[in-house]
């Protein structure tokens, strides 16, 4: 069974990406609120933004979360995520980039980082991404909606550290490809990054991905 999404949603705080149903973006609302998950590290102050030409994954599952950190001037708070996981992802046409705002002398400074260019994608195995807003064409085989988190046994399962409602909503497929990616993101981490072809660059402005 294939399933497709085109578009993007976008609200106040929460998007819920790559949800082809909006039962089930209501469903996640719910996980959040029986405290569906925590960060297993603190995130920083900035957002980041991420672009890609395209994604292709393995062992794709989907749950709600909550991720704890702090903002720029060192206080405590919390931001609701959509944790997207994949046991493998090969991304064609990677950029990152995060701006750094009120820096003195200088205003804002802006990080970007591109790779997977040409025929040497971007490989990443045990992938999470923690986002608050996607939009992509997405395209999902064999996919289960409304999956207890415990029972997502086609991706990589909760991560490690994670804690976790075994019992909450969930989604999972064999595969999800998605197209022109854009996202914000909190954290991202993965067993292994290869990122072939990377050029990272500093300068002065506001300059993004996207």
């Amino acid at each position: 069974m294939e399933s497709q999404v085109r578009g993007g949603t976008r609200w106040k705080r929460f998007a819920v990406v790559m949800v082809p149903s909006v039962a089930a973006t209501a469903a996640i609302g719910v996980a959040l609120a029986q405290g569906a998950l925590a960060a297993s590290f603190s995130v920083s102050g900035q957002q980041f933004k991420v672009s890609a030409d395209s994604l292709t994954g393995t062992g794709f599952s989907q749950y709600g979360a909550i991720d704890s950190g702090y903002t720029l001037d060192g206080k405590k708070t919390a931001h609701p995520v959509a944790v997207s996981a994949f046991k493998s992802a090969s991304i064609k046409g990677l950029c990152q980039s995060v701006v750094t705002p009120d820096i003195p002398l200088l205003g804002s400074v802006s990080l970007i980082l591109k790779a997977g260019g040409g025929d040497k994608p971007v490989e990443a195995e045990n992938l999470y991404i923690d986002l608050d807003d996607l939009s992509a064409d997405a395209t999902f085989t064999n996919i289960d909606i409304g999956v207890a988190a415990k029972d997502a046994s086609k991706g990589p399962g909760i991560q490690k550290g994670d804690t976790a409602n075994p019992y909450g909503f969930a989604q999972q497929a064999d595969k999800a490809s998605l197209t022109g990616v854009k996202q914000t993101a909190w954290a991202t981490t993965a067993g292994t990054f290869k990122l072939s072809g990377l050029h990272m660059s500093v300068s002065q402005g506001v300059k993004e991905c996207f």
